[in-house]
């Protein structure tokens, strides 16, 4: 579902907005910014002057489908248009625009508006769960461009989610507890529809996969990163298993895929579909969780709204406090633009039949470095009510990381505010966030964040490292 944004124009019976061009500059704004998020604009034609011309207005940006509402003081406004406009519920936000000039009489007056909007708001809706957002500055200034933008790309990703269906593709893996979620949460807080498929399914799929479109899939998979040691064999079951999966999701419309890679798979056809991952994240764009992690996958959907681009689902794993690093880190799974100068290579499983006489050979994994630069660590929570994100710098520092999709992070920051490393993992295990992260190229903590607030989620905080047991007192760094 796409973001379609309802525009209310409202003022006071005033030449001014019209004199100052108000109203046009703005919507011009919000339409260029709303295309870029590939929304739409309804703009109610009645500029309200009391309630009941408020209530029309709204009537008409809900029947348009509107998934936020926002009020354009052009002047000075009545409280009972933003009164009535904060009793709907529905997504708001409030704009004014600074004053034309600052000598002789007062042309808009509308700042005040805006002052009275947020606060009659406050003492009608439920914040909490029904945020409103304001706005002051010119349709061309930078600050107030960036700060729609954001909200704009958060609603979009909210948007998205409502009714979007994720196949569970042969359920969780074997006690994954942690990663267990209820779907009545799920559906109530985002919207989302965990659906079962049978691993079968994807198996039979797999054996009916047609032998051209097999070698024309591998091809493309050669082209994009060298095949080491990976038998053709087991390079067909890749493919193949890429086939069944994009092919399931077209066939039922899912918007994501969580599949329990092991063991089943391991079992028949005997394979692992970890470079299957990283190809469909890479080649298709497509939200999608190993090990049967719901809510990994809804976080890869948010990424990639907000993004443009899913990112590599991950573990953290190895911290090392003395160097401030961890490092993120998965045996499978990872888009591959997110490479070190594109180096990337398929290579068997390391650890799956690792110790046998037989030893690693059941399917393939893309083995690769994140480039250094900017990134973000994101995670959806506890069956969707609840949002972890914190920035970091991906940085080559020495060792290379285990094998698979890996890279070093350290310089952590929660909200513009600096943490480390040990703050990050106090974090993490103190909150009892589940153990997969998606890291993407970038900053986007602060639209995560912002997404999390719309839809009325817990921003869960930077707890600061401590001695002794937890006190439960979380509080930033």
């Amino acid at each position: 579902m796409t973001l379609t944004v309802g525009i209310i124009r409202a003022s006071l019976p005033s030449y001014f907005p019209e004199r100052h061009g108000v109203f046009e500059a703005c919507l011009g704004a919000v339409e260029e910014l709303v295309t870029a998020v590939d929304g739409q604009v309804a703009v109610a034609p009645n500029i309200p002057m009391d309630g009941a011309g408020a209530r029309e207005a709204l009537e008409y940006c809900r029947a348009q489908g509107a998934g936020f509402v926002l009020l354009i003081h052009g002047g000075f406004t009545m409280g009972d248009v933003a009164r009535e406009v904060a009793m709907g519920e529905m997504p708001m936000g409030v704009w004014a625009t600074p004053e034309p000039t600052h000598e002789n009489d007062i042309q808009l007056n509308n700042f005040v508006s805006l002052n009275m909007s947020l606060s009659i708001a406050r003492g009608v809706r439920d914040l909490s769960r029904n945020p409103v957002q304001w706005y002051f500055g010119a349709p061309e200034g930078p600050a107030l461009r960036d700060r729609l933008s954001r909200s704009l790309r958060a609603l979009s990703a909210r948007e998205r989610l409502k009714g979007a269906r994720i196949g569970v593709v042969g359920g969780l893996a074997p006690t994954f507890y942690n990663m267990d979620v209820s779907c009545d949460a799920l559906a109530r807080q985002l919207g989302v529809e965990p659906v079962h498929v049978d691993i079968h399914r994807m198996v039979e799929a797999m054996a009916a996969a047609n032998g051209s479109e097999v070698e024309t899939e591998i091809a493309a998979m050669g082209a994009c990163g060298e095949i080491q040691g990976v038998s053709d064999e087991q390079m067909a079951l890749t493919a193949r298993a890429a086939l069944a999966l994009r092919k399931i999701a077209d066939l039922d419309g899912y918007d994501g895929l969580a599949v329990s890679d092991w063991p089943a798979l391991q079992e028949n056809p005997g394979m692992h579909p970890g470079a299957a991952f990283s190809w469909l994240e890479e080649k298709d764009n497509m939200a999608i969780a190993s090990e049967g992690d719901v809510l990994g996958t809804v976080t890869q959907i948010v990424v990639r709204s907000i993004s443009g681009r899913v990112g590599s689902l991950l573990d953290m794993t190895s911290p090392q406090f003395s160097s401030d690093r961890i490092l993120m880190w998965h045996g499978g799974g990872g888009p591959l633009y997110m490479a070190d100068a594109g180096r990337v290579a398929w290579i068997n499983h390391p650890m799956i039949g690792r110790g046998t006489q037989e030893g690693p050979k059941f399917g393939a994994i893309a083995d690769f470095e994140f480039v250094d630069g900017p990134h973000s660590v994101l995670r959806v929570a506890r069956s969707g009510t609840a949002a972890f994100a914190v920035e970091g710098e991906v940085r080559a520092m020495g060792e290379s990381g285990f094998t698979g999709c890996r890279g070093w992070v350290t310089g952590f920051s929660d909200r513009g505010q600096a943490c480390s490393a040990e703050d990050v993992v106090t974090s993490v295990m103190e909150h009892g966030l589940e153990h997969h992260f998606v890291l993407v190229p970038g900053s986007w903590a602060d639209d995560f964040l912002e997404f999390a607030t719309w839809c009325g989620m817990e921003l869960l905080p930077v707890i600061q490292a401590h001695g002794g047991l937890s006190s439960r007192t979380a509080r930033k760094c």
